[in-house]
């Protein structure tokens, strides 16, 4: 069974609750998923390795009771993102707990390795992989991952600067499979609009930092309240690999968002000794002008299936703009 075959009639709106670093925990993830999207976590939130095994049996347990509550809505299924990249030291224990557990659906990151592939599809799981470019992307699939999520130019985090009808339009001329669009989206609109151009889901991370469930602390979700488009600056001095942050942040930090250069070679680092440098510079995407204030993720959800289903409505309405004479002449 495929990704969608899988998916078919089990989602509220065709979206998936981005990873966030640090900040994505049981609770948003269970908010998520029983609201009605695909809920995700990073692997290396949980901290030991052991606290993973506990989240995840929490997870699976927390969704079951919900779907025996609910069984005319159950709950979508979960994610887990992996971090392939080769500093992290966990992801072998992490991989064997994501086979123990049959986490319905991963998101490998930073690196495509066959193995990790391999490990998921022996259960039935699904993997897509988040991918930049289109070099990254023909690597994703020809290592054996189910679909692509394309970070593209506006997202939160580690982020392309591709436009994502760029970057859609070129996967889709020769990628017929699973695609989420990431990209500065916190709207309804937005996940009919990624629909429109060719994509199965959005992808959206920003608007969840600001939810009461998000494991994010009090001064990050008003930042992102307050934030404008303008307050993210595209940059690679936090990490090695350019991604957006607030501004902001940056300038509590002591550093000037007009003046910060850059830095040569990746510094990436996901091992478990590893220091956090800049542990106060905060990401998010340009999508933080839609974020309006703190709530629950459902009630989140709530307002994107409300603007979803209002954009969907607009557009079977058609367009004033268009003269209906011109589609009977390409019917003749």
């Amino acid at each position: 069974m495929t990704l969608i075959e899988s998916l078919k009639g089990r989602l509220r709106l065709p979206l998936i609750g981005s990873p966030l670093f640090i900040i994505s925990v049981p609770d948003l993830v269970v908010a998520q998923c029983t609201s009605g999207v695909i809920g995700s976590m990073p692997s290396l939130n949980a901290r030991p390795v052991e606290q993973l095994d506990e989240w995840l049996a929490e997870i699976k347990e927390r969704l079951a009771a919900h779907d025996a509550a609910h069984p005319d809505r159950p709950s979508a299924p979960f994610a887990i993102n992996l971090i392939v990249h080769r500093s992290n030291d966990r992801l072998e224990q992490d991989l064997a707990l994501c086979v123990k557990h049959k986490v319905p659906l991963v998101i490998s990151s930073l690196g495509a390795r066959p193995e990790v592939n391999d490990a998921i599809h022996s259960y039935g799981g699904h993997i897509i992989h988040d991918v930049i470019n289109q070099t990254f992307a023909h690597k994703a699939i020809e290592k054996g991952a189910d679909g692509l999520v394309l970070v593209a130019a506006g997202a939160g985090g580690h982020a392309g600067a591709q436009s994502p009808f760029a970057m859609l339009q070129e996967t889709r001329a020769w990628f017929d499979g699973p695609i989420a669009l990431s990209g500065a989206m916190a709207h309804g609109r937005s996940i009919l609009a990624a629909e429109a151009m060719g994509a199965d889901f959005a992808y959206m991370g920003s608007a969840f930092i600001a939810t009461e469930e998000a494991r994010a602390v009090e001064d990050y979700k008003a930042m992102i309240v307050a934030a404008e488009a303008s307050d993210i600056i595209y940059t690679n001095l936090i990490t090695g690999v350019h991604g957006n942050y607030l501004k902001p942040s940056l300038r509590k930090a002591g550093l000037d968002p007009e003046n910060l250069g850059g830095i040569e070679g990746s510094q990436m680092n996901f091992g478990t000794e590893r220091k956090r440098k800049w542990k106060d510079i905060w990401g998010a995407g340009q999508s933080v002008s839609g974020v309006k204030e703190v709530v629950p993720a459902a009630a989140l959800i709530d307002r994107l299936a409300g603007e979803y289903a209002a954009a969907r409505a607009r557009i079977n309405a058609g367009s004033p703009l268009v003269n209906a004479g011109w589609g009977r002449r390409a019917a003749a």
